[in-house]
């Protein structure tokens, strides 16, 4: 075999493997998941976030880096290993509060590549600077911070605070990366009797607001029923007024014809309205109506006739009488 078919057979295995190279990497898949970035000779040109199937330049020319489009979690101050046990790092999650107590603190930062250029190429790791920065926020809202809100209720407004101070790192560091969330996975103290007295400090703190829940509770229901027995006496007290009111109507009403009366006979209404305050005074006295001369006035017994027997019943009586004698 002379030189040139060697050399003949060499250039067209070469161009063989490199039509091979060309067609196998001269197409790439882009899933609903994932997203792209094209680097056209080291320098990222186009992303592509659309799936299915997509051409390109061949290797070397162009490469397709292809990036998840799903949310990350960054574990901070602890971590699982290969058998799921959980690993935690003291050294990296001690702190100390605004009131120089000391408490270790786990959370989890959820992220998201919302760039893959400047993830690509704004930095070398972009995920230490994401641990590094998240260190940084939750020391700096923890070191201004009370104990008391560290361990009890004041977690989610720590939670709001580390979460806005990272993000605002994370944007100026310009990374390509989003930070959607942080969550508070552990906060305790470091000595275990110290932990049991917080813990008993809160189940106290608990049984307080219960207690006021129960106060309140107890206030409102006596308040409700003030206020019931006060609306009570108040529409005892309108139904009174009115009655006084109609009553005191009446009265006057009563006066005016009294009024009327005694203008056209004084004497008459007089002497009437001296009689009957004596007989509603005295019911069951005899009365004498005596004049100014001292004589005693002419006065029709009325009471004391209706008791008196009639002259026919008296007749009626005799006979039956005198019928039973003469029967005997």
């Amino acid at each position: 075999m002379t030189t040139k078919k060697v050399l003949s057979i060499i250039g067209l295995s070469v161009a063989g493997i490199l039509l091979l190279v060309a067609v196998f990497t001269s197409w790439y898949t882009v899933d609903e998941s994932e997203q792209a970035v094209i680097i056209t000779f080291g320098e990222a040109k186009e992303t592509v976030v659309e799936s299915g199937l997509h051409f390109k330049m061949p290797w070397p020319i162009q490469r397709a880096e292809i990036f998840s489009k799903e949310t990350y979690s960054l574990q901070f101050g602890y971590n699982q290993n290969a058998e799921g046990e959980i690993v935690a790092y003291d050294k990296e999650t001690k702190m100390i509060t605004g009131d120089e107590n000391i408490v270790l603190t786990d959370l989890v930062v959820q992220w998201k590549i919302t760039d893959p250029k400047k993830y690509l190429f704004n930095s070398e790791a972009p995920q230490e600077i994401l641990h590094d920065a998240t260190s940084s926020s939750i020391r700096s809202i923890i070191g201004s911070s009370l104990i008391d809100d560290a361990l009890t209720s004041g977690k989610a407004e720590i939670e709001a605070e580390t979460r806005d101070l990272l993000a605002s790192l994370i944007e100026k560091y310009d990374i390509g990366i989003t930070v959607l969330a942080v969550k508070l996975q552990d906060v305790e103290l470091p000595n275990e009797e110290v932990r049991a007295a917080f813990t008993n400090v809160t189940d106290a703190r608990e049984t307080m607001n219960t207690k006021i829940n129960e106060a309140k509770k107890y206030e409102n229901q006596k308040r409700n029923e003030a206020l019931g027995e006060k609306a009570a006496i108040n529409s005892r007290a309108e139904g009174q007024k009115v009655s006084r009111i109609e009553q005191a109507r009446g009265d006057v009403a009563i006066f005016d014809k009294l009024y009327t009366e005694y203008k056209t006979n004084p004497e008459v209404t007089q002497q009437r309205l001296v009689m009957e305050t004596l007989e509603t005074v005295l019911p069951n006295a005899k009365l004498y109506i005596m004049n100014d001369d001292g004589g005693t006035m002419k006065y029709l017994p009325l009471n004391e006739m209706q008791t008196v027997v009639p002259p026919a019943a008296e007749e009626k009586e005799e006979t039956k009488e005198t019928k039973e004698g003469g029967g005997n």
